[in-house]
């Protein structure tokens, strides 16, 4: 995949440390990994305890496709309103804010984690409408209202895992994952009545995904328009990674601290034409697919149902917290439902809904976010976070 695809060798390294690079290898944050303004909200989310602030706080660090983090608040002391930003999408590649809104339902998650842990009992209350392209909204959407009241003080093991969930982008483990784990992941969706998770342990079934999200990411990023909207939101420069505080970096593509630190030290104009030009990872997005003992699908009635897309981001959220409280890495493997969007935008035959409505065996329901899970070779930095002030409104 284009946005995981940077130049391989060790030798521009070498021409840069020996003309001066050490300085620009520091420059490249090389030896501040997960430092630095972009990673506080990290460190600093149990500031403003027993106050709806610190619901915010736990809400900034939930998983957010692409790292866009669409999410405003706007708070008062008995509630708290969750606003989708529009223009915070990456183009072609999400055309009908499906990705952002289940991003979304990942915030509102940890916020309703976090208020037993802060004194408060909480209910949410999600606004149904029907998802569609960015132009249909000119300004921020009210997407969700949390209605906070003084409650009993509980603290929750997925509630303190918040600060250690981590997208982890790395190989992981062919090892099987225990049985009572999978069970109980399979049934974190069992109150929902309008979405469910799907789990894929066999070998034929793996196989099959892994061929499925492998032809799905070639097809999807061979649209020159994806291609360019997503592109914005890989920060090669450590100084965006400062600034803006989003999107994917080097730190988190799931590679050894040695090679992120190579890829580093390369020149903005040569990290840029490797991920134009698709030049191989060290190792290939397919070899890090197969590597996979579980994959997952998060299915639901109606993708483009907000309150829908909204419960799918709520499950994933539960779904990789409760991953990290066992020791197990998770990251979205979601080319294949990119897919769904993409043909369906295009007007095009819907190949990839059937197909993958095959591979679930139930057609009464419509995959909306697929993951993969397991023990992985190494752990990942964190990734960049906007502060509290900057989602505020």
């Amino acid at each position: 995949m284009q946005r995981r695809s940077f130049l391989k060798g060790a030798g521009g390294v070498a021409v840069l440390l020996a003309g001066g690079g050490v300085w620009y290898a520091y420059e490249q944050g090389v030896f501040s990994v997960g430092r630095g303004p972009a990673f506080e909200p990290w460190n600093n989310w149990q500031e403003s305890a027993d106050s709806p602030l610190a619901l915010v706080r736990a809400a900034i660090l939930a998983a957010s496709p692409h790292n866009t983090q669409p999410w405003l608040f706007k708070v008062t002391d008995s509630s708290i309103d969750l606003y989708l930003d529009p223009t915070r999408y990456p183009g072609a590649l999400d055309p009908y804010l499906r990705e952002e809104h289940i991003g979304m339902g990942c915030a509102l998650e940890n916020m309703l984690l976090a208020a037993p842990a802060n004194g408060y009992a909480a209910s949410a209350t999600l606004l149904p409408a029907q998802l569609t392209a960015a132009s249909g909204y000119p300004r921020p959407e009210l997407v969700a209202r949390v209605t906070l009241v003084p409650g009993p003080r509980n603290r929750s093991d997925l509630y303190n895992a918040i600060p250690q969930r981590r997208t982890n982008r790395n190989p992981y483990r062919l090892s099987a994952l225990p049985d009572n784990f999978v069970d109980e992941t399979r049934h974190i969706a069992q109150d929902e009545t309008n979405a469910t998770i799907f789990l894929f342990t066999a070998g034929d079934d793996r196989i099959r995904l892994v061929d499925m999200i492998s032809m799905a990411d070639n097809g999807v990023y061979a649209d020159p328009q994806v291609e360019q909207g997503s592109l914005p939101w890989i920060r090669l420069k450590w100084a965006d990674v400062q600034k803006f505080k989003d999107g994917l970096i080097i730190d988190e593509f799931g590679e050894s601290q040695f090679t992120a630190a190579m890829r580093k030290t390369l020149p903005l104009s040569a990290a840029r034409f490797a991920l134009r030009h698709k030049l191989l990872p060290v190792t290939s997005y397919r070899e890090i697919l197969e590597a996979t003992p579980l994959f997952g699908v998060i299915a639901v009635r109606d993708r483009y149902d907000r309150e829908q897309c909204l419960t799918a981001g709520r499950i994933w959220q539960r779904a990789h917290l409760f991953a990290t409280v066992n020791g197990v890495a998770g990251r979205p493997v979601n080319e294949a439902v990119e897919l769904i969007d993409h043909q369906r935008w295009l007007k095009q035959e819907p190949d990839a809904f059937n197909a993958l409505q095959d591979v679930i065996g139930d057609h009464t329901w419509q995959p909306t976010f697929m993951f993969r899970l397991g023990y992985p070779v190494r752990q990942v930095a964190h990734s960049p976070r906007r502060s509290m002030q900057d989602v505020m409104i």
